[in-house]
């Protein structure tokens, strides 16, 4: 077997999400459908399983996004046999991978982007070997700055929040912590993560055209303006980025104080205060893997089971 790397993007506006469900739109359904026409669409027999039935591609991803959540870079693995990727080549003059990365670019809809696609590294695992994930949520709080063609990935508020105190707030979930509050455990799963980094800043306003005679005219470069909180952590549990951001809005909207967020995250328990705000604004901007060295071991490492470190006695 040939295990291969991924990279892809996507607009999730008119998807149900990363993952497959029956009956509804999903990345993941539609990148599964193009493999499945390209690698068993010839002689699905040499590939089959004991029982005869032919076995469909199936995807790891990196990191699963909700509905209408965005990936600028998300990353999946597949494993394929020799015989499937050769058959790739047909006609073309390029080596089998080269052949699948083109013919799945060709494949797929306006709303999915297949960067590239590469053999993977020995131990690599998308979803297991990478030790970083970095989202985006942007917000515009000034109704007339708003570029309507935003509107998929920019969530809109006519109330201006407060960032100073919003990173404020957003320093307090920086570290190792429960985000019980803020996140739902898969099955099995804790709700405990690592967060590098956490923080809230402003697109600089500046003009889309720089003239050595003077500013005749503002035409704003297209993001000007927007609030953006960028996150950092080894990982990310449901729901967690959507509802730290939406804690971090209460707090710039004065509704709620960075004490409440400080106590939220120190008490890892969910109530209705702390939900996911609308997803649009949220893009899954980068994942980062170890040299490749390093990834059987990060792979096994992070499948076990996290803890927090014990606290000394009072």
């Amino acid at each position: 077997m040939v295990r291969l790397r991924i990279d892809l993007g996507y607009d999730g506006f008119s998807f149900n999400g990363w993952a497959a469900q029956p009956g509804m739109r999903t990345v993941q359904g539609e990148v599964e459908a193009a493999l499945e026409r390209v690698l068993c669409g010839v002689r699905p027999a040499d590939v089959a399983h004991a029982d005869g039935r032919t076995p469909l591609p199936h995807l790891v991803v990196a990191g699963r996004t909700d509905a209408g959540v965005h990936a600028a870079h998300q990353v999946c693995h597949l494993d394929v046999t020799e015989a499937q990727l050769a058959r790739c080549v047909g006609h073309m003059d390029a080596t089998p991978v080269q052949a699948l990365e083109l013919r799945l670019q060709r494949m797929m809809p306006g709303d999915i982007a297949i960067h590239r696609v590469s053999v993977a590294p020995e131990g690599f695992d998308a979803r297991f070997s990478a030790f970083e994930r970095t989202y985006v949520y942007r917000i515009c709080d000034d109704p007339a700055a708003w570029d309507p063609r935003q509107q998929s990935y920019v969530w809109l508020t006519d109330q201006r929040l407060d960032e100073s105190v919003m990173n404020e707030a957003a320093a307090c979930a920086i570290g190792l912590h429960d985000f019980g509050s803020f996140a739902i455990a898969n099955p099995g799963g804790t709700t405990i993560r690592d967060v590098k980094t956490a923080y809230w800043s402003r697109v600089p306003a500046r003009p889309l055209i720089a003239d050595p005679r003077g500013e005749r005219y503002r035409t704003p470069a297209m993001e000007s303006g927007l609030l953006c909180f960028t996150i950092v952590a080894d990982a990310f549990a449901r729901n967690m980025v959507r509802s730290l951001v939406n804690g971090c809005v209460q707090v710039g909207l004065g509704k709620r104080t960075v004490d409440w967020f400080a106590e939220k995250i120190a008490t890892p328990l969910r109530e209705g205060s702390t939900g996911p705000i609308a997803p649009e604004g949220l893009t899954l901007e980068h994942i980062e893997y170890p040299e490749d060295g390093e990834l059987a071991e990060r792979a096994e490492k992070i499948r076990a089971r996290r803890t927090l470190p014990e606290q000394p006695a009072a």
